[in-house]
């Protein structure tokens, strides 16, 4: 195989082809009728196809640093070669841009790495938007053509053994850094290849971040810290970029050295600090449509791991009632998250999910199983200025009759809404939750003013 084509790839599986077959790798230009390109944007594609044609096809392309070199001795003589004046800005943005289509992610190599940046979505070849401190915005990044966009796909899912075409047209995988990507291609999209990249930060944020950012307070973060070293099962709601999985990352890094983890996920993005992790991730089928493992068939091997947590990155269907039973049957302290508008709404949802596991139960089945694993639920929404925040932290308590009963420990209150900012305070509601005596036993004394006793609220 090709240098070229491995890169496109994202592998290096041999060195038998014949340098001849580089040409496949070679970046095309745009059709006639796209528009017209600019001068910068020639010289660009007629230095990066030299580059592709004269690279030598049996270099490791896993050795990034050592390409990136040989691609900038390459560049500055092709330079002087042809008698190219550009200022030292200039050639640096040109040698940038052609090393991100070689190596990278071509034009959205430049929004990997801005700090603040948290949402990149591609519409198209010609429609590029990020999201930045929880606003949408337009930039003037633009693929040549669907071809373009195709292979920047197609370089990010190959190394996961993942594929998209016709066949199977869409597909979620993860950058290296963990980053969640999803693609879908035509002919389900009507506009083109369309690609959604949730940017997680490069360092991960901490409980300091969140109080610092207004998500939680300092009395309910050291409430969950000693919910989770209690083991006391929780379940994360909110809605789609509500900020559930890193309120997940957070309140998992609580749980003690020493236990054994296993994580559940399609695509992996929990990043544990702790050393005694398995790390489990579902697959597709193949392009023969077998070989597919999903999260219901993961949760149920995990069971067979000698876990002391099951952490779940998702609830979405079936896969609800092996966790349910799995936190009724010794593993207590498991977590997972699942999307929903308030803590009742999840409580609906998780019993419709149980239903799709295909086992005819009685509703009332359903919600005991419910009311007897999940002990606490926490919900985070994303607020109109784009700010995340945990506006409700509950405790399932129990049946009455045939309806589960929940008693919430801290909601968040709005007391305005100045210069485009939420302002507002999650606070205790002055309850105490039942599990306490799980908290004490684990030895932890919290405070009465952690729910708002013997002091008044600030």
């Amino acid at each position: 195989m090709s240098l070229l084509r491995r890169i496109e790839k994202g592998q290096d599986s041999g060195l038998e082809e014949q340098p001849s077959k580089l040409q496949e790798l070679r970046v095309k230009r745009s059709s006639p009728g796209v528009g017209t390109r600019d001068s910068g944007t020639d010289l660009k594609n007629r230095i990066q196809q030299k580059l592709i044609a004269e690279l030598d096809p049996s270099m490791d392309v896993t050795k990034t640093s050592e390409v990136r070199t040989t691609i900038q001795e390459m560049f500055e003589t092709m330079l002087l070669q042809e008698q190219i004046v550009l200022t030292r800005s200039e050639k640096k943005r040109l040698f940038e841009q052609i090393v991100a289509e070689i190596l990278g992610y071509g034009p959205l190599e430049q929004y990997l790495s801005v700090e603040g940046i948290t949402e990149i979505m591609v519409n198209g070849p010609k429609h590029v938007y990020i999201e930045r401190q929880g606003r949408v915005q337009r930039v003037n990044a633009t693929f040549e053509d669907d071809e373009h966009l195709m292979r920047i796909i197609e370089r990010i899912v190959a190394p996961l053994g993942r594929r998209i075409d016709e066949g199977a047209p869409m597909v979620d995988a993860r950058l290296p850094d963990g980053s969640r990507v999803n693609a879908i291609i035509p002919p389900i999209s009507l506009i083109g290849p369309t690609l959604t990249i949730r940017i997680f930060a490069k360092i991960p944020l901490t409980v300091e971040n969140l109080v610092e950012f207004g998500t939680i307070t300092r009395e309910s973060i050291e409430f969950l810290k000693a919910a989770v070293i209690a083991r006391v099962n929780i379940l994360i709601s909110g809605g789609t970029g509500s900020g559930k999985t890193t309120t997940l990352n957070i309140l998992s890094g609580f749980i003690p050295d020493g236990e054994r983890i296993v994580t559940i996920e399609n695509a992996a993005e929990l990043q544990l600090r702790q050393e005694h992790v398995v790390t489990l991730e579902s697959r597709p089928p193949n392009i023969e449509g077998r070989g597919e493992v999903n999260i219901r068939d993961l949760v149920v091997n995990s069971l067979r791991m000698r876990p002391d947590r099951i952490i779940v990155g998702e609830v979405r269907a079936g896969e609800a009632l092996d966790m349910l039973q799995a936190m009724n049957t010794g593993h207590e302290g498991s977590m997972t998250t699942l999307h929903a508008n308030s803590p009742r709404d999840m409580l609906s949802r998780l019993e419709t999910m149980v239903l799709m596991a295909g086992m005819d139960l009685p509703h009332r089945a359903i919600r005991e199983q419910i009311a007897s694993a999940v002990d606490l639920v926490v919900h985070q929404d994303r607020m109109r200025d784009g700010t995340r925040k945990i506006t409700s932290i509950s405790e399932v308590q129990g049946m009455e009759g045939d309806v589960i009963t929940m008693s919430e420990l801290y909601r968040f209150e709005q007391t305005g809404f100045e210069n485009g900012k939420v302002i507002g305070r999650l606070r205790p509601t002055g309850l105490r939750p039942k599990f306490m005596y799980k908290i004490q036993e684990a030895g932890i004394m919290l405070p009465p003013s952690i729910f708002g006793l013997g002091t008044r609220n600030r």
